[in-house]
């Protein structure tokens, strides 16, 4: 249409850098500018890796696509020079912390005849957000607060973390590893500060992060693996999934329904089936029997939950939020086809495929690790105690969540 990109209801998701057959399209750029936070000794350079990224990275040294790489990306980043190498995975054990008590929170007003918005809708995928906030502005009080895991993680670097090192929060740099282009925009909305600072300061796309460890002559593929880094490292199984489509949704449902019933979720290794996989738009249906007495008022209650990935699918969904006649009490959206694991930041191609491999990597990584639920991860349950004292408190709703803007389907300049 004529119009500046930054001006329409673009979304950022970058999947027309993925299929772009000449390479044409490319996300910014921003390996200069973290090689010149690494090269510059006044800073404490912070780096975290998102879930997805473990499962493809591997692909750009010539690894079958699938390729579980955890360890040796820990030991690149070390090699990079990055002064702390945390996994994203933790933040994300902590968004469904904060985003299953808020859920929780507004089912019980439901149920108990108090004003609540339902269904809640996932926050994680930085281009639905974009997407909701152009397309269905007047439907934005059903999102979640909770920020994106990676800016949560943002945060606590330069606040939990910054006094535990005792290092200025002002010399702290935090780069993100991340599958998704969207990411790149995520950071620079005026929502993601904290005292003046921003959460995040340089996002690297997985395509990128490949090029500097080529830049840097490390041999990725003979790397010795090493684990990510403590306080801001230790992650459950559930925070794995957050990378493939469904995997947000189960992962606190694994919490929810253990807080509702005392029980741990009634599926096959913890999966809930019935949204796995890549269908566009992906139904289950949650009986609660027998619930602790907090949450008698559930008992007899069947929760109903729907799962896409890809805009189109969003699309349907929020089209019956909009007419008031979702038949759902949760939703999971995520902006790009498969989730995570195909974001417009991966390595090409993502052929349906490769997608498979990824998922079936990343359900992998869950399976194999003996911490597979949010709430036991120690480390979740030492900086509430230390920190944020209890989920949706008020520090942590400060640091940890947000709100969102009123776009419409052009910015507002545009119309005056």
């Amino acid at each position: 249409m004529d119009l500046p990109l930054d001006s329409v209801n673009c979304t950022y998701c970058g999947q027309c850098t993925v299929v772009c057959p000449v390479g044409a399209l490319k996300e910014t750029d921003a390996i200069e500018r973290v090689w010149e936070a690494l090269n510059d000794k006044s800073k404490r350079v912070v780096v975290q890796v998102a879930p997805a990224i473990r499962a493809s990275i591997g692909e750009e040294f010539g690894l079958e696509p699938g390729t579980l790489v955890t360890g040796k990306l820990a030991s690149a980043l070390k090699e990079l020079g990055f002064d702390d190498v945390f996994d994203t995975n933790f933040a994300a054990d902590l968004t469904i912390m904060e985003e299953g008590t808020e859920f929780l929170t507004r089912v019980k007003n439901a149920f108990t005849g108090n004003e609540a918005t339902l269904p809640i809708i996932t926050s994680c995928s930085p281009g639905w957000i974009k997407f909701i906030e152009h397309a269905f502005p007047e439907e934005l009080d059903h999102l979640s607060t909770c920020k994106s895991p990676h800016t949560m993680l943002g945060a606590l670097v330069k606040s939990y973390y910054a006094q535990k090192t005792k290092t200025d929060p002002k010399n702290m740099f935090v780069v993100s590893i991340m599958p998704c282009t969207a990411k790149k925009y995520e950071i620079v909305r005026p929502e993601m500060e904290n005292n003046g600072l921003r959460n995040v300061d340089a996002v690297l796309t997985t395509r990128e992060l490949a090029r500097m460890i080529k830049e840097a002559g490390i041999d990725f593929v003979n790397l010795e693996d090493s684990k990510f880094d403590n306080p801001l490292g230790l992650s459950s199984g559930a925070a794995d999934i957050f990378g493939v489509t469904g995997g947000v949704m189960e992962a606190a449902l694994r919490t929810v329904y253990e807080i509702v019933t005392g029980r741990e979720l009634p599926f096959e290794k913890l999966h809930v089936t019935p949204i796995v996989g890549f269908d566009q738009i992906k139904v289950a249906e949650i009986p609660i029997q027998n619930p602790v007495e907090e949450y008698k008022f559930l008992d007899g209650v069947t929760i109903k939950i729907a799962v896409t990935s890809g805009l189109s699918g969003a699309h349907i969904l929020l089209e019956e939020v909009a007419k008031g006649e979702s038949p759902y009490h949760f939703i999971e959206v995520m902006g790009c086809p498969g989730g995570c694991i195909s974001g417009g930041g991966q390595p090409r191609p993502t052929t349906p495929e490769i997608r498979q491999k990824r998922l079936q990597a990343i359900y992998k990584e869950d399976e194999g690790k003996e911490l597979r639920k949010s709430h036991e991860n120690e480390y979740i349950i030492k900086i509430y105690k230390e920190f944020l004292k209890k989920p949706n408190s008020h520090k942590a709703h400060d640091l940890l969540h947000t709100h969102y803007t009123k776009r419409g389907k052009f910015n507002q300049y545009l119309a005056q």
